[in-house]
């Protein structure tokens, strides 16, 4: 299954932008499709809808969220093998080589290369065969 848009959508077209697998179109103001061959089931649609007009792939609504409290992946170099898994799983290329190695140790690790293309969609941290990536949301700052 997919995520899928209901008759709550206004056709603003948030989350056609944000797509990273192109899987989402509809007219400016008019009812959108998510086409459910393209959908890799990332949540960005989700979290960026103003309208709370989409189900994930288990029918439950997504709820919008801000940008600066999508998930981002945390690297632990320890247990990490630098695989590349993380990097090839992006959907978004978010995910580069720190371009340096640790002391005695020949590899090049990966790390958050571009904050902001993130879309939290942790498919790096379920890829990973070691457990080395968490995702961690920006702490919610209290109302003042």
């Amino acid at each position: 299954m997919s995520h899928t848009i209901t008759i709550k959508c206004n056709g603003c077209g948030a989350c056609v932008k944000m797509c990273p697998a192109d899987a989402i179109s509809g007219e400016k103001d008019k009812l959108h499709l998510i086409s459910a061959d393209l959908c890799i089931n990332c949540g960005v649609c989700g979290k960026i809808c103003p309208e709370a007009a989409i189900n994930d792939e288990l029918g439950a609504v997504c709820l919008r969220m801000k940008k600066s409290a999508w998930p981002k992946p945390r690297f632990d170099l320890k247990k990490c093998v630098a695989c590349i898994n993380c990097i090839e799983t992006c959907p978004v290329g978010s995910i580069g080589f720190t371009g340096r190695t640790l002391p005695k140790d020949p590899h090049n690790y990966p790390c958050l290369e571009n904050e902001k293309t993130c879309i939290g969609c942790s498919f790096c941290a379920l890829e990973c065969p070691v457990d080395a990536i968490a995702m961690f949301s920006a702490p919610i700052k209290a109302a003042s």
